[in-house]
This record gives structure tokens, sequence and C-alpha cells, in this order.
């Protein structure tokens, strides 16, 4: 393979090496962030640090408070409009951007010109690993918005010299027919809208196996990382697949190589660590622990993402010495559904059905019918005997997760469709004064 690096010097660097530059880099942001950020000042005054000489080791950053996201928004909630997280003065930022706020209160976030260059580079990073160069034409199948989502994989695509075709206020039907009418050769969006695209090919009688899209780079959800859901995207595209990873307080921290053994941590950017969710000590498997060294007008440091991960330290067949997560994000450290005792992931679910080829979108609805918890299965079956094909779902997740769970079949069309992170799997277990919690209403 023809692996291709952003940066060789730092990708392929020793661990030593890499692990002194990190350092070098934590105590260069610290150096203002303690001086003028009052959140940050704040949390290491607390722990006994004062100044950015004080961290030598990584023991001595390990001594740094956990952040939150919590702690970040309520900080927003009690200093209006952007908080204490503010290295410098309010004239400083270009660029402003909230998380997507599928869950509490969407947090702002704030860019500098020197951390909005530095997304960039992230990014550049990102495309480079997979093999895109300024060749290529870029297709942005997003609605841009406040959401950062693929504003920063558009600075990106210009670090490397690429062509930008953004896709927003588009319905899918013109999406598609872009893709085609621009040669398109690389896309950008999610694993979900990937597929939603495909099926909108296929009513418009177009063939996006023939198109000239070789690359699909997918983010916002874990997806890209599933066999199943990788395996269907390259079928239907006939392109490779890449996996991405990245938050908006965070940054774009996660990439696949060529090699494809798991998304390797941009270790050249960011400090990490994986931890048990519960104790905080250093893990293989837990929680993913992240430290951004670029971004220093608001930072996140020793932030918990929340996201599952397994680590695999192992060198790469690329040669990168970045270590990388073993099947990518695996899901959400509080987002597992509880269901008679039984920790199911949602990943693992979607691992389930999209070994099933002839299934299109899906919904998993979790309630409590009478003392028990239940779970069905809402699917588009788009070939075959449509039952024999939901008993074959249905034994596969018994098989797996020893839980029963309904698969009914809906009509094709009448599940929802997201451009942005898909929301399958609904938790309605919400108990009332009587006790009594009722099972949604099936479309």
């Amino acid at each position: 393979m023809n692996f291709q690096y952003l940066d060789p010097f730092i990708e392929t660097l020793g661990r030593d090496a890499l692990r002194q530059i990190q350092l070098k880099k934590l105590q260069l942001m610290l150096d203002p962030v303690l001086k003028d950020n009052i959140f940050y000042r704040s949390k290491f005054e607390q722990a006994g640090i004062r100044h950015a000489h004080d961290i030598q080791t990584f023991a001595d950053y390990r001594k740094i408070p956990f952040t939150t996201k919590e702690e970040l928004s309520t900080d927003q909630s009690l200093h209006s409009p952007y908080g204490t997280n503010m290295t410098f003065k309010r004239e400083a930022y270009t660029r402003i951007h909230q998380t997507s706020g599928t869950t509490g209160q969407p947090l702002r976030c704030l860019d500098t010109e020197e951390s909005w260059s530095w997304w960039a580079r992230c990014w550049a990073t990102v495309y480079r690993a997979a093999g895109v160069s300024s060749h290529d034409r870029i297709f942005f199948a997003f609605s841009f918005g406040p959401f950062i989502g693929f504003w920063s994989a558009h600075e990106g695509a210009r670090v490397i010299g690429a062509m930008s075709i953004p896709g927003g206020g588009m319905s899918s039907q013109q999406r598609v027919k872009a893709i085609f009418s621009n040669e398109v050769t690389v896309l950008v969006c999610t694993p979900t809208y990937a597929l939603h695209l495909g099926e909108t090919a296929k009513d418009e009688g177009m063939d996006l196996a023939n198109s000239s899209v070789r690359i699909n780079i997918h983010a916002g959800e874990p997806g890209a990382s599933i066999p199943g859901t990788r395996k269907r995207i390259e079928s239907i595209w006939n392109a490779k697949c890449y996996d991405h990873a990245g938050a908006t307080e965070v940054g774009a921290w996660g990439f696949e190589c060529l090699a494809q053994q798991g998304p390797h941590i941009n270790e050249g950017e960011f400090l990490y660590e994986v931890i048990d969710p519960t104790t905080g000590d250093l893990a293989q498997e837990g929680e993913l622990v992240i430290t951004n060294l670029g971004r220093v007008g608001m930072p996140v440091i020793r932030y918990r993402t929340g996201d599952r991960v397994k680590l695999n330290s192992e060198l790469c067949e690329c040669g990168r010495t970045f270590h990388r997560l073993e099947g990518g994000i695996i899901g959400r450290v509080d987002g597992v559904i509880v269901i008679r005792g039984i920790n199911v992931f949602p990943s693992a679910i979607e691992t389930i059905v999209r070994q099933f080829p002839e299934v299109g979108e899906f919904t998993v609805d979790v309630y409590r019918n009478r003392e028990l918890d239940e779970m069905e299965l809402r699917a588009e079956i788009t070939t075959g005997d449509p039952d024999a094909i939901a008993a074959a779902v249905a034994h596969e997740i018994r098989n797996a997760l020893t839980l029963r769970v309904a698969v009914n079949i809906v009509p094709h069309g009448t599940l929802p469709r997201f451009d942005l992170k898909a929301r399958r799997f609904n938790d309605y277990r919400q108990v009332g004064k009587s006790g009594a919690v009722k099972k949604p209403t099936s479309s």
C-alpha cells in the first residue's frame, strides 16, 4: 500500500520522543491558559497546580482534574453566553459553533484564527491518511448550520488543495445528481446518510457504484467502524469507507489509515487516556479522555468524552506510532441500554442488523410492558421474504445478546431519515405517577 502522511516525522516518531513533544505542547498551551482562563485556572488551583512548569511528567499530568461536558454547560449557564473557559478577550474569537444538542443544552464553542487553522490541520491529517489528495473533488452532503459538522472539513480540503463542493440546501435527489455531474471522487457525510443516498439513487434509477466516488469518509456516528455497515456502504458506492471521529468541543481527533486496522488517535495534536469510568484508573477498555493541544482559546483538558473505546497499542501496518482504537467508538459509556439486566450497546444491535442486506432503515424502541422490559425493532425490508428475514434478525439478536426482541416489518419510507446523527434507539421507559409505562405507538 502507498501510505500517505500529512506530517511523516510526527506520525512515525518513536513513542518516547512523541510523549516529550506532547508534554512540551501542553506546557506551551498552559502558559496563557493558567494566566487568563478563569475556568481552568480555578480547576488547576484546586489541584495545587499554578504554573505550566508544574507539569513535568505524565504522572503530573494525571493530577489535573477531569473536565466534563456538564461542567462546561453549567459554566455557560451561569456565565452566559460563553462561560469562563475563554483564554482571550471575546474580540479574539472569529468563529462560533455548538454541539448538536441531541441531549441537553447545546454547548457553545469558540475558535480563534489560530485554533481554526489547527482544526484544518487535523482534518488534513484525516484526508491524507485516507489517500485524499489535491486531485480529488470532495462533496459535503451536509446542511451547514451552527453544529460544526463538516465546516472544518472544508478547511482541511483547502489545506491539501482539494476541490470542495458544498451540498447544503440541497435535497437528497439534488445531491445525488451533483455527485454525478461534478464527477465527485470523495464523499463526506454520516454513514447513515450515505446509506440513504443509496436509496435515493435507486429510486431515481441511478447506480452510485458507477459514480466517480472512490473514497467515503464518515463521521457523526460510529457506523463506519461497524463491519456490516461499512460493507453495506462500500457495496452501494463501490468505494472504500473510512471512519473519522471528533467532537465540537474537542476537535477532529481520530482518523483511519489505508490499513483500516482501527482508527488512529491523532497524537500529534491530542493527549489521550482510556480510563475505567468508575474508578478513573487507566484501562485497556473504557472511557476515552482527551486533551486538545492546539485550541488555546477554548481548550478541553482531560475531558471525559463519554465514548467507550478499546485501546490497541500495537504498531500499525502503515508505520504510524499513533495508537489505535479497536472497532472505533464502541458506544457511549452513559448510552448503554439495560434490558432485563443485560447491557446492550446500540452499536451491537446495528452490527447484527447490518449483516442482513435486505434490511433498509430500522428503529429500536425499548419500553416496559407491565413489569417487564421489552425491545421492539421496526425494520423496512427492501427485498426477499419479509417474515423470514424478520425472524432471522430476531434469531441472530437472541443468539448474540441472549435477548428476545420483536422484529416488526413497516412499509418502505415510513421510518425517519437523518443527514446528521441518526437517532435509531428510543428508550420509552418513563415511570409516571401510577408507575405504569406505556408502549409507544408503532409507525
